[in-house]
């Protein structure tokens, strides 16, 4: 039986396959999605086995005292019945690939687990894990870049391809997109201007950006630099 301790919350297990979230691990970056999920009214499960972690949470987060390496621990508080796991487990290796390896075995649909180097997400994706995140070296990139310009948020979706809030350059400041020409000379395309005390909107040809004005661009990384350092 998986060992449930303390004056917890008990756990409701989801209507259905696909209503589900099991979050296995409350430090950082576990709490922060398992605490998001409730907050927007998800039903999700928290799996901790550290007791002070377990005292911290309850009450806040739907949540089971229990060690998720052990598989039978898993099936005894209905991990099967999640159609997404996220293994937040990531400073202990071996209790990562445990965890991931039990969720491949039960079959579970869609498994996100947190990595702490590349060669950890390597073996988290060998063994069966759908998504791998490293989240220390995904915050340190998108830093750097919003340090290095005049970006306010950046988000690289795939294959370098990248969305970014941004100042307006000078050389955009008092006229339309079509008149700036911005993806004729860099390859870029505002999608979305968002104007002081103004609802945001998407960009049209005749939309005209003022220097108070947030742009909403998109593009190849490389091609966003090259826009963003313009002055």
């Amino acid at each position: 039986m998986a060992e449930k301790k303390g004056a917890l919350r008990p756990p409701k297990p989801p209507a259905a396959q696909d209503a589900g979230v099991l979050v296995i691990g409350l430090g950082r970056f576990g709490s922060a999605i398992a605490s998001t999920l409730e907050a927007l009214g998800h039903d999700v499960l928290a799996v901790e086995r550290d007791a002070d972690l377990v005292a911290q949470w309850a009450g806040r987060v739907p949540l089971v005292e229990a060690d998720a390496t052990n598989p039978e621990a898993l099936e005894q508080l209905g991990a099967r019945d999640f159609s997404v796991a996220v293994v937040g487990v990531g400073s202990y290796l071996e209790a990562s690939v445990l965890i991931t390896g039990n969720l491949v075995d039960l079959g579970t649909p869609q498994i996100w687990a947190k990595a702490i180097s590349n060669e950890h997400a390597r073996i988290l994706q060998r063994i069966g894990a759908h998504h791998v995140v490293l989240p220390e070296a995904d915050a340190g990139a998108r830093v750097a870049h919003l340090v290095s310009g005049k970006m306010l948020d950046y988000i690289e979706v795939e294959d370098g391809f990248t969305i970014v809030k941004m100042r307006p350059p000078k050389e955009t400041q008092g006229f339309t997109i079509a008149q700036t020409k911005v993806h004729e000379r860099y390859g870029v395309t505002i999608i979305g201007v968002k104007s002081p005390g103004e609802d945001f909107v998407y960009a049209e040809p005749d939309t005209r950006i003022s220097a108070n004005d947030l742009l909403i661009v998109s593009g190849h990384a490389d091609l966003l630099e090259r826009f963003a350092a313009r002055p």
